[in-house]
């Protein structure tokens, strides 16, 4: 198997470098490596050519990362055979030295998987919001551990696909089977990822997310950031669900989104219930149910961080920080809903 990593960027002089180094300190470092430069106007394609990687520099494009992608990929798939595989990776991520060796090793294994999606994890810094945000992830890469390492979905952040994979998703758009244009990735989603997870497993693939398959990706820094990113995240993975519609392999997402749904009104429920019950306190004595129920809330949240530190640990024994930021990504769940019901223009906003 020969790997062709893809590296699509668009203004990452300033992560590019950590980036391409991650992928040379694989233990099986991939045979090419192209930084896709896309309108970029610092120097990012200057410092890739500088660490050895190929650039291709997209003609024109105006739709974002899938549209540089989809100008980059026809050229390679043309030269690569059935069983090569193509690592499109973020350039604001770093892989962890065996991601890519783990994946290969994946799909050599079982000819059913069509694609190995990585885990991510955040980066340090971010002060608070960044900490809330590695404790996320950490609980994330749990769930898919406990699923049995299936991928919820190929994160655009590393993600290795067999080369025949690639061209059967592009041939089922040409033909209609699936929407989103005529290339590999679609231009009518919000989040390529995450639509291209669905095409995958439509066509008749299984993805996985092994364990060792884990990265580092950046956080958002500021509440307007991360806002622009979960809405975008957000409003994605409702539109693709409403294109694809009711299938076999979208009725695990629709449940997700059930699960938001009643996620939002349990916080609530549990916010409204623990303010009532300290304002009785004094006259009534505390529940001891209520207390019950809220120091196992407060063992789960605590054990499910432990590996991401002690700092993540001693913010989710309050409650109240995550309480507030699990508030803030409801608001993001029903705000785009809203919106979508109501047909109000999304647009993609680079982070």
């Amino acid at each position: 198997m020969r790997v062709v990593a893809v590296v699509p960027a668009h203004n990452e002089q300033d992560r590019v470098v950590a980036t391409l180094t991650g992928l040379y300190r694989q233990t099986r470092v991939p045979d090419r490596i192209v930084v896709v430069a896309d309108n970029c106007t610092d120097r990012t394609a200057e410092l890739a050519e500088r660490c050895g990687a190929e650039v291709f520099v997209p003609d024109g494009n105006r739709d974002k990362k899938a549209g540089a992608l989809n100008q980059a990929l026809p050229g390679l798939l043309d030269e690569l055979s059935d069983d090569d595989l193509v690592l499109v990776q973020d350039a604001d991520t770093v892989l962890n030295p065996g991601f890519v060796a783990c994946a290969v090793e994946t799909l050599e294994a079982d000819e059913g998987v069509g694609a190995v999606g990585g885990i991510f994890y955040g980066e340090e810094g971010g002060g608070l919001l960044g900490l809330l945000q590695r404790m996320e992830y950490e609980r994330y890469a749990l769930e898919v551990h406990r699923k049995g390492n299936k991928a919820v979905v190929l994160t655009g952040t590393g993600t290795v696909f067999r080369a025949r994979v690639l061209r059967e998703v592009r041939a089922a758009r040409r033909a209609g089977l699936i929407g989103g244009g005529d290339g590999v990735y679609s231009l009518a989603s919000l989040t390529e990822d995450d639509e291209i997870t669905k095409a995958v497993k439509t066509l008749g693939h299984r993805t996985l997310s092994p364990d060792a398959c884990w990265l580092v990706t950046e956080v958002m820094p500021t509440l307007p950031k991360l806002w622009h990113q979960r809405t975008r995240w957000q409003r994605g993975a409702l539109e693709n669900l409403r294109d694809y519609g009711l299938t076999r392999v979208t009725l695990p997402y629709f449940g997700q989104q059930l699960m938001l749904g009643v996620g939002a009104l349990a916080l609530a429920l549990f916010v409204t219930f623990t303010v009532l019950v300290l304002a009785t306190a004094g006259r009534q004595g505390f529940s001891p149910f209520w207390t019950a129920i809220t120091l196992l809330f407060v063992l789960e949240r605590t054990l499910t961080v432990r590996r991401a530190g002690r700092r993540a640990v001693l913010l989710a024994l309050p409650l109240v920080p995550e309480l507030l930021y699990d508030a803030f990504r409801q608001l993001v769940f029903v705000k785009s809903l809203i919106d979508l019901a109501l047909r109000r223009q999304e647009r993609w906003v680079a982070t």
